[in-house]
């Protein structure tokens, strides 16, 4: 097996006991030596830098790859601001799309660009017949017309707007996409991650009524790397209620789980089953959010995805079934419930190593923080919501509140783990934008939003690379520039470090390695 060598550049390793390289020797695609390790073996090819920064492949470690990889290929209501522009790109794609009684899919629907959520009767005047579906940019909500609400009987909605379950029900309606579909899909995003320094990722729940494309997901993605189209690392979230009552040996404890126990950890570096993708409340888009007190302006503190003792039970059934957990906790009432859960199910079985995790963790009171710490959850934010949304954000948290949204300086300091992430297509995926995000804490138009929770560039990157490793269980594999690991690494035009704050995202991403090659 030829042996590389890539030469004159910044490596910063990200590991403390060699930070700084020149040289990186590869072979296997595994990480032989650095510096004089390298250049001491005779290289087959020798790949000249020319002074670029290298730094570990980015691991976003929330994403959603086949909802990116499909809205791509879906008309789009992005970016309109005037009803009846919406309407009319609506109609087109319903005129365009089979005949009376097929499904017409949107993306792009948000309904602060507009003011206010359509109606069905909206919808209704330009279907013409099709069974309509304006999936909401967040995942927790969608606008569908009358054809579809009549199929519906007894499922609340405001007019044609249906949250959370509510929304699954309208999705179950749908038959779920092919493998193929999906495949496609999905190596359609994998490379916008590339392109992005992304060389790993978690797939942030695959399988479910919420956010999930078919009940054999799992087989898409495999069909894809099987067919080449998948050229990075990726990690399946399983959503939770694919769990059922199991039938296991009264030792194993075991009450709820998948099909022959399958849980966390099953599969290879390229592709493996991940944590347990547990939904405790909705989005702050939505306003579904589950906070402890009203949303500014709002009569209502959104809402619980079930009643607060069944969420309970899930959380704990899945540690007992020894999946790791990946809860989805957005507002601080959420919060709340997944950390007593947690609490209760670490009294039944303890498990310090289990790596838990909250995603997004965006609303997070000062009391909280001790409580994360203590119970050694992973905090899982994604820092472009506040650049993206954060005008939105802190309006509907006040004055108070706004400086508790998406943490970072405060999770460091209580010994919190931090972990960055995208949640891709909800919002902007590049890692390098997030870093700046991370630093500065200013949203889009400036505005800065909890500044006390800056954090420092080297932080930031931990956070995209070590930190997110450990979160998935790849610190023995990715990561960092170690000997012996994966070299999975990004080459910048510059280095993150060196230059103002405010260009961090703007750096070019030169090229990305995958297993030593160039992607």
């Amino acid at each position: 097996m030829p042996v590389t060598r890539l030469t004159n550049a910044r490596f910063l390793t990200m590991d403390p006991g060699h930070p700084v390289a020149r040289d990186v020797g590869i072979r296997h695609g595994r990480i032989t030596g650095l510096d004089e390790a390298a250049t001491a073996l005779p290289a087959d090819e020798v790949v000249d830098l020319q002074g670029a920064t290298v730094l570990p492949g980015f691991i976003d470690a929330h994403v959603h790859l086949s909802w990116t990889g499909l809205k791509q290929h879906t008309p789009s209501i992005a970016g309109r601001t005037r009803v009846d522009d919406v309407l009319a790109a609506v109609e087109e794609a319903a005129v365009r799309t089979g005949g009376p009684g097929d499904w017409v899919s949107v993306a792009g629907y948000d309904q602060r660009a507009l003011g206010r959520h359509l109606t069905a009767a909206e919808l209704d005047k330009v279907s013409h017949g099709r069974r309509v579906f304006l999936m909401h940019d967040s995942g927790h909500g969608c606008v569908v017309n009358t054809a579809v609400l009549d199929l519906l009987p007894g499922v609340p909605h405001d007019s044609g707007f249906l949250a959370e379950g509510a929304m699954g029900a309208a999705r179950a309606l749908r038959l779920p996409h092919s493998q193929q579909e999906l495949a496609e899909a999905i190596g359609r995003a994998a490379r916008t991650c590339l392109a992005e320094g992304v060389t790993a990722c978690a797939e942030a729940g695959i399988g479910g009524a919420l956010l999930g494309h078919s009940p054999v997901e799992l087989g898409a993605y495999q069909l894809a790397r099987e067919q080449g189209l998948l050229p990075l690392r990726v990690q399946l979230m399983v959503a939770a209620d694919r769990l059922h009552p199991v039938a296991a040996h009264d030792a194993d404890g075991i009450p709820r789980a998948l099909d022959l126990g399958l849980r966390t950890g099953f599969g290879d570096d390229r592709l493996s089953v991940g944590a347990l993708k547990i939904f405790t409340d909705g989005g702050m888009m939505a306003r579904t959010a589950a906070l402890s007190s009203p949303y500014e302006g709002l009569a209502h503190a959104g809402r619980l995805q079930d009643d607060p003792l069944a969420l309970s039970d899930t959380i704990v059934d899945g540690h007992l079934a020894g999946w790791q957990l990946a809860i989805h906790a957005i507002g601080d009432r959420a919060a709340d419930v997944a950390l007593d859960a947690l609490e209760r199910a670490q009294r039944l079985r303890p498990r310090p190593g289990a790596r838990h995790r909250v995603e997004h963790a965006g609303l997070i009171r000062p009391d909280q923080l001790p409580r994360f710490a203590r119970l050694g959850v992973t905090a899982v934010v994604q820092p472009t919501f506040l650049h993206s949304f954060g005008d939105d954000y802190a309006a509907l948290m006040g004055e108070d509140r706004a400086p508790w949204l998406y943490r970072g300086r405060s999770f460091l300091d209580h010994g919190i783990p931090l972990v960055g992430s995208s949640d891709r297509p909800v919002a902007d995926g590049s890692p390098l934008r997030a870093v700046q995000f991370m630093v500065e804490r200013a949203s889009a138009s400036g505005r800065l939003i909890g500044p006390d929770e800056g954090i420092t560039v080297d932080e930031a990157l931990h956070a995209y690379t070590v930190a997110a490793a450990h979160a998935c269980h790849w610190e023995h594999t990715v990561g960092s520039l170690t000997p012996g690991k994966r070299a999975d690494l990004v080459v910048l035009a510059d280095d993150p470090r060196h230059v103002d704050t405010s260009r961090i995202g703007e750096i070019e991403i030169v090229a990305t390695y995958v297993d030593g090659r160039p992607v």
